[in-house]
């Protein structure tokens, strides 16, 4: 979902959830299945990538 998100300079905020369901939906996958865990693996996923971006911007 790297096209889908909502960032500022400097850090992500989060995913378009909405696309997120309708790429689980493409997929065949349960809607209330993807609504329960999408937002946990958002969470995780944002944080990870903020880590990086935070230790790149100490790199250089």
């Amino acid at each position: 979902m790297g096209g889908q998100l909502r960032a500022i300079p400097g850090a992500v905020l989060g995913w378009d959830l909405g696309a997120g369901l309708a790429l689980a939906e493409a997929l065949g996958v349960n809607a209330m299945v993807a609504a329960e865990v999408l937002p946990e693996i958002e969470a995780i996923a944002i944080r990870a990538i903020n880590d990086e971006l935070k230790a790149k911007s100490c790199d250089g």
